[in-house]
């Protein structure tokens, strides 16, 4: 009786036990039940594209075939790894890379072991899919650059996201933590990284046992970032890199209407396709080692003297000071001695009694050492930041520079050094401390142009929503003191005795009014002067003078406003001006001038120029646009 009482107390309990497990409890272990059965995976977004303005696409997506892992369904990583290297040839050193990444993740998170895959590797591993637990063959996207090297300086570009990457960003997406998901690096890709993510989907799965996906249960997409459309006009662009191959140099255009970037180029440049699987260590040490600097965006994060082109923004300040009439001559003998130290001038014999108009058209330095010393640094330092120098334009790109507009503050703060009467007599024609860009330089000049503060603007729309227009307002600046700006300007390049005359434009209509510069990057001792100054030519690359010009067109209404340095050219009337005389018929025209524009005695050469820069622009096209089409 006593062991049938406690069998009984046993089954009683046991009954008690059951009824609660499938009556009370049976909701929360079909729950458990199903977490086991059911997965949950992201599904990355797609992410948005970048246009140029005329709705070219200069970053795209493409189809990926790819094999991940998930650790926690492969059981033996190491065994399934061999069979899938019997089935796919897969680098070793891509495998070893993998497999440390999959013991580095969370066990559920999916390891990219291979991408790029043929759809012969794809079905390869779909059929074999029982014997190879864990290894799922899918379809993803990939960035690519249909323009390649012609926009790499603008777009940037994507790649994995590294542990470097987390450490620096405080972002709890969990995106990031898929492996190689791609974000963006550099350049707009990087400034725009959560406008072009987007968010991510799920999509649950039925597993069985072993882990072998049996269904997809169900999806919810993500959200793809959003398409970006800039102001750069593709084909334009492509035309200015090809004008600055074989140089270190860059060139910005803006449509003086809206601020619109038409071209922002710098060279060498390099192939952002490059990097998005992640570069090799030859083609890093090519680029790397390349002392043109081709991963420099020197038309954006390039500080240097500005030289002469300077020179309207000494002129403006002293002019609208009034402390010289436009009116006045200054004599210059060759050189300006200020505290005991002579200032050379360009011209070894001097200008003579010299004006405004005549000084800037001849780019006499003696003129503006002069007017300078009446208006003194902090006005000229005013002016410089009204024209746009001396600050960072709010642009999405990496590294813009801010330039240097110096005034006596600012050397007290940064130097601890109070300023000098000669340091304005060097900053006067764009050497000594000043340092600007070309995107700032070509700002200048906008607002010289127009006589409002035009703000460059990359990018035209998001998701079809227009930005805001960068056509700017008034400068206050008097109206007339710019018109005699302008004047001298035009007469830099359409007078026989203009500085650029020699890279004018002789179509009707679409005159350029310029200014020339050179700004020394060493220095000239007074025994080099005495047995004369040694050539351009003759010194090492790197102790060249750096050859700049700035120009706006037409001279009546106009359009464009365009800057150019080309590092260590040399002089700016011989490196600089046609180049950029070239760049801004093309993009008056909208293409290739006809020849007509050209002064005669250029025109044998520039026809055999555009037919050589014909047949890159064909090529770089062909590649970007003859695969999609």
């Amino acid at each position: 009786m006593l062991l049938g009482g406690v069998q009984l107390s046993v089954v009683a309990a046991l009954g008690v036990r059951m009824q609660s497990m499938q009556v009370e409890q049976a909701e929360d272990f079909r729950l458990l039940a199903e977490e086991n059965r059911i997965n949950i995976r992201l599904i990355p977004p797609a992410r948005g594209l970048i246009f140029d303005r005329n709705g070219m696409p200069i970053a795209d997506n493409e189809q990926n075939y790819r094999a991940v892992m998930v650790r926690e369904d492969a059981g033996d990583v190491d065994a399934t790894l061999a069979k899938l290297l019997t089935l796919v040839d897969i680098p070793e050193e891509t495998i070893a890379k993998a497999r440390e990444e999959i013991f580095k993740r969370s066990p559920f998170v999916p390891v990219t072991i291979a991408d790029r895959l043929s759809w012969e590797d794809m079905a390869k591993i779909n059929i074999n899919a029982p014997a190879l637990p864990g290894i799922i063959a899918e379809v993803g996207l990939s960035r690519v650059y249909p323009w390649g090297a012609e926009l790499g300086h603008v777009t940037g570009y994507v790649g994995p996201v590294s542990d470097y990457d987390l450490s620096k960003i405080d972002d709890q997406d969990p995106l990031l933590q898929i492996p190689k998901f791609q974000i963006g690096k550099t350049g707009v890709e990087n400034k725009m990284e959560h406008t072009f993510r987007g968010s991510a989907g799920t999509k649950r799965i039925e597993v069985n046992a072993i882990g072998r996906v049996m269904r997809e249960l169900d999806r919810v997409p993500g959200v793809a970032g959003k398409d970006v459309q800039l102001t750069i006009d593709a084909r334009l662009q492509s035309y200015v890199q090809a004008r600055l191959d074989g140089e270190s140099a860059g060139a910005v255009v803006i449509d003086l209407e809206n601020g619109d970037l038409r071209a922002v180029a710098s060279a060498p440049t390099f192939d952002p396709n490059l990097f998005v699987r992640g570069i090799s260590v030859k083609d890093w040490t090519d680029l790397n080692e390349n002392k043109y600097r081709p991963l420099a965006a020197k038309a954006v994060q390039g500080a240097y003297p500005p030289g002469s082109t300077f020179k309207m923004v000494t002129a403006l300040a002293a002019l609208e000071d009034g402390v010289i009439d436009p009116e006045e001559t200054v004599w210059c003998p060759g050189f300006t001695e200020v505290s005991g130290t002579r200032f050379h001038c360009w011209k070894r014999g001097g200008h003579g009694n010299i004006n405004f108009h005549e000084s800037l058209k001849q780019s006499c330095d003696c003129y503006y050492y002069e007017v300078s010393q009446r208006v003194g640094i902090d006005k000229m330092a005013a002016m410089a930041r009204k024209l746009g120098l001396g600050i960072k334009h709010d642009l999405p790109l990496s590294a813009v520079s801010s330039g240097l507009a110096p005034d006596k503050q600012w050397k007290t703060d940064v130097r601890g050094e109070a300023w000098r009467i000669g340091d304005t007599v060097n900053a006067s024609i764009g050497q000594g401390y000043v340092l600007a860009s070309p995107l700032q330089l070509a700002v200048m000049t906008a607002r010289l142009a127009t006589g409002r503060s035009v703000q460059p603007r990359l990018v035209k729309s998001v998701d079809g929503v227009e930005t805001v227009s960068g056509a700017g307002v008034s400068l206050g600046i008097n109206e007339n003191l710019l018109r005699r700006v302008r004047a001298s300007m035009n007469d830099v390049s359409n007078h026989l005795r203009g500085t650029a005359y020699r890279s004018r434009i002789v179509a009707e209509g679409a005159e350029m009014a310029g200014k020339t510069g050179t700004s020394q990057v060493r220095r000239i001792t007074a025994e080099e002067r005495a047995r004369g100054v040694t050539r351009n030519e003759d010194l090492p690359w790197e102790r060249r003078d750096h050859a700049l010009f700035v120009n706006f067109a037409p001279v009546v209404n106009p359009r464009f406003a365009i800057s150019v340095i080309v590092e260590h050219g040399g002089g700016g009337s011989r490196a600089a001006a046609p180049i950029g005389r070239d760049i801004t018929l093309q993009a008056l025209y909208g293409g290739q001038p006809p020849l007509d524009a050209y002064p005669s005695g250029d025109r044998e050469r520039i026809e055999e120029q555009q037919k050589r820069i014909a047949d890159m622009m064909a090529a770089v096209s062909t590649r970007a646009t003859g695969d999609r089409a």
